[in-house]
């Protein structure tokens, strides 16, 4: 369908709306966790538990809901996993136990799995050719929007309503997504093969065993995560049809551009889940104020992020992801001034401006270095690939670096333990991104070409 008829606007909202609900969900509900704490007295680690439990489910599915979709329709498994979605938010909104809302975010992260990559592939799948690079265009900037007023949304609601309205916010979303899906939304799916429930299954094992180890400091469950792990890389190797297709990790920019993105989202999601903390902990700020200090770098890579992909696609990813990671490091660096009575001008938001630019300078050019490394009947793999990584990578973050730098049981609520705590974890995160800067300068090629031999090389 030609994206300007009614029927092309109708999916793409649906989808933009879809999409939408779980990119909220991840920048909305890192503002509740202090009124949550308060409400439910779930301490440091039921706070990094309701963060892991979406994440770990969203990050262990997420594969196996594109699979899924392919297999048994890509609305069907879309409009399900919206429904469990919206499901799963009345849970959390109605919870009465930090261990109730954990299992209820875990069904969450169950039905954004199922929905996030239906909605590209359904775009991709119905649009006509030609208007295909715009429509994804529009879904991303209209998804950019849904995650830039997550913050000042979700500070908003926590100050005026409370902390349960950031999960009922989801439910005349969803109901919306499921009406327009029902009636403008074409069936469509993808080459049909057989479900890797083994490693889907070894996956799920790993990342809870992993991030259970690290909550708890429990370094027999750490060293059991990283064994299944090795099992769930040898099973892929061998399986009829793997989940994650191992040879694309033969390409050596994809393998590199997959690790920077390891290190730098695991810096990006630990260092955000300390700061909005840091902020209402130690700073005093309202839920609303640490919404606004994270308001610029997402305003920024609304922006010039188009910009810094059309730079990217001329002089290749390298110089980009090289020099992103450094000024976004440096953004971090600036946040060690934030202190008691921080001032919101003068002492937050340089720090956040400079990330955010870093952010902006890396973001493009690392989705580019992923899809252009990959063949292209691979790309849509390549990009879930490359999802579950930095979901993977900021699931390990929010549950390693609290127990790291010092912070566990109640200090959250201690300034004097939290503010030491804060510093040290930003200076890990910073080290994180500077890591990721030289695994791009070292392994990533400078014009973007991968090192599969290019028509007429061979």
């Amino acid at each position: 369908m030609r994206l300007a008829s009614a029927q092309g606007r109708w999916l793409v909202a649906a989808m933009v709306l879809g999409s939408g609900i779980v990119f909220l969900d991840d920048s909305i509900v890192s503002l509740a966790l202090p009124a949550i704490d308060r409400d439910l007295h779930a301490g440091v680690a039921g706070l990094q538990w309701v963060v892991n439990g979406y994440t770990l489910m969203l990050a262990g599915l997420i594969l196996v809901g594109g699979s899924l979709g392919d297999s048994w329709g890509r609305r069907r498994v879309f409009i399900a996993g919206t429904v469990l979605f919206a499901t799963a938010s009345v849970l959390c909104a109605s919870a009465w136990s930090a261990e109730v809302l954990v299992l209820a975010r875990a069904l969450q992260g169950i039905g954004g799995a199922l929905l996030t990559p239906g909605s590209l592939a359904i775009i991709t799948a119905s649009i006509h050719p030609d208007d295909r690079g715009r429509a994804i265009g529009v879904w991303s900037g209209l998804s950019g929007v849904t995650t830039a007023i997550g913050p000042l949304l979700g500070g908003w609601l926590v100050d005026t309503v409370g902390w349960r309205s950031v999960f009922w916010v989801n439910i005349p979303l969803a109901v919306a997504v499921v009406a327009i899906a029902l009636r403008h939304v074409p069936e469509s799916r993808g080459g049909v093969s057989r479900l890797d429930l083994i490693g889907a299954g070894l996956t799920i094992s790993s990342l809870s065993a992993l991030t259970f180890g690290l909550v708890d400091q429990n370094w027999w469950l750490v060293g059991t995560g990283v064994i299944v792990l090795g099992l769930f890389v040898w099973h892929q190797l061998r399986a009829p049809a793997p989940l994650v297709p191992m040879a694309l990790f033969a390409d050596r920019v994809f393998a590199a551009a997959n690790l920077s993105t390891f290190a730098i989202y695991a810096a990006l999601t630990g260092s955000m889940f300390l700061l909005v903390l840091h902020l209402q902990y130690v700073a005093g700020y309202t839920p609303l104020q640490a919404g606004l200090a994270t308001l610029p770098a997402t305003i920024l890579m609304l922006l010039f992020s188009a910009t810094a992909g059309e730079i990217a696609s001329r002089i290749g990813p390298r110089l980009p992801m090289t020099v992103g990671p450094l000024v976004a490091a440096g953004g971090l660096l600036l946040y060690l001034r934030i202190g008691r009575d921080a001032d919101l001008l003068t002492d937050v938001l340089p720090g956040a401006v400079v990330f955010g630019i870093g952010l902006t300078i890396l973001v493009a050019p690392l989705t580019t270095a992923v899809l252009s490394s990959a063949p292209p009947d691979q790309t849509g793999i390549a990009s879930g690939i490359n999802n579950a990584v930095s979901r993977t990578a900021g699931l390990l973050a929010v549950a390693a670096i609290p127990p790291l730098v010092g912070i566990s049981g109640p200090d959250f609520a201690r300034p004097e333990v939290f503010g030491p705590g804060f510093r040290a974890g930003i200076v890990l995160c910073g080290g994180l991104l500077v890591a990721g800067a030289i695994v791009s300068a070292v392994l990533i090629r400078g014009p973007g070409r991968s090192d599969r031999p290019q028509p007429g090389e061979e």
